[in-house]
């Protein structure tokens, strides 16, 4: 009985310990919490490797056991790691795209139709502006169809440099030129902040591509510009990059931003990229934005495209992008994934059919 009461004993002493670590645990992230509000108000890094080896050394210097001192500066790592995390996830909550600070979804209107807040939209059109003829034919399927935004690309950022580039000032001339004639919304990709002094003139929505996430100069022009930005994930982006990318846009005064999730790079080969659909219902809780799914460049695939508009219209996104061409055998870039005519009005079938797209009303 005596070695019991012992033990409970013990185990009493060993709880009232437990509560003192939680108390100081905490009373340690409240210092942190302070201390990463002072650095950021002075613009310094919140991780300090001198400052943590300095801490190391302190604590193994008043170790006396029964812990090792691996056991130690493990245990203390651990305990610093989680207070950095701290620190960042109270970043992280203060950012302007971020839901805590907007908790209702932004509504973007472009030419009187609002994009986000409940609605779906398509985005379709061909990888490139090619000619005149073949901008006329794709606008007016869509017309025809009810779709409203269409893209296409006039400056474009090819892997290879000796790849069609595209027509530049003259692709943008004819985009306009189409959409004014059939009263549609105009997406293309912009790739240099210089040609910010030009684009706004042509195209309704300014593309921000892959390639282009973190060219932070050219996001911080779209952020200086009135023109509804589309921002698309890099190839191997997180979640938490991708949204800072965004934050920059907004930060310089722009709140019209549009992520789109087109695909991330990994070992598989059977898809162009791997489509990340888990990231659409992250992106909806994280944050405010509205959410689109590039189904053509995310699969690189056009008998798929359909199932994946789907998943992410079940997953929540805004709405779907997705390639046509009036003859995609001849088309001057990404031929391979670009729909014809006729494979686009039953990827379109299939979207209504499916009771997932709830299309806006004008």
């Amino acid at each position: 009985m005596d070695q019991m009461n012992k033990m409970n004993e013990l185990r009493l002493q060993l709880n009232e310990v437990n509560h003192q670590l939680l108390k100081l645990l905490n009373a340690r992230a409240e210092f942190v919490q302070e201390i990463g509000f002072a650095k950021e108000q002075l613009g310094l890094p919140k991780f300090d490797p001198e400052r943590e080896q300095q801490m190391l050394d302190d604590l193994i210097s008043l170790n006396k056991g029964p812990f090792s001192d691996n056991t130690i500066r493990f245990l203390f790592k651990e305990i610093f790691k989680a207070s950095l995390d701290l620190q960042q996830h109270e970043q992280t909550k203060k950012l302007l795209v971020s839901r805590k600070m907007k908790n209702t979804d932004t509504i973007i209107e472009v030419k009187g139709v609002q994009i986000g807040g409940g609605w779906n939209h398509l985005i379709a059109g061909p990888c490139s502006v090619e000619s005149i003829q073949q901008m006329r034919r794709i606008a007016s399927e869509l017309k025809d169809m009810g779709i409203q935004i269409l893209r296409a690309g006039a400056y474009k950022p090819r892997t290879s440099p000796y790849d069609f580039q595209g027509l530049e000032i003259e692709g943008l001339k004819i985009l306009k030129e189409v959409a004014e004639e059939f009263h549609l919304i105009t997406v293309s990709e912009v790739t240099n902040p210089r040609h910010l002094d030009f684009f706004p003139e042509y195209v309704d929505i300014l593309q921000i591509g892959a390639r282009n996430m973190q060219n932070f100069e050219l996001l911080k022009a779209v952020g200086e510009s009135n023109t509804p930005v589309l921002l698309k994930r890099g190839i191997a982006a997180t979640l938490e990059e991708y949204l800072l990318a965004a934050e920059y846009i907004i930060s310089r005064g722009n709140p019209n931003v549009m992520l789109i999730e087109r695909g991330i790079r990994t070992y598989e080969k059977w898809t162009r990229n791997t489509l990340d659909i888990s990231a659409v219902p992250i992106l909806k809780r994280e944050s405010h934005l509205p959410v689109f799914v590039d189904v053509s460049h995310s699969t690189g695939r056009k008998d798929i495209v359909a199932p994946c508009a789907k998943a992410a219209l079940a997953a929540g996104a805004d709405g779907i992008m997705v390639e046509v061409h009036p003859n995609p055998s001849v088309a001057m870039s990404d031929a391979h994934q670009q729909l014809n005519i006729d494979e686009f009005k039953q990827f379109w079938e299939q979207l209504h059919q499916s009771g997932l797209f709830k299309p806006c009303k004008l």
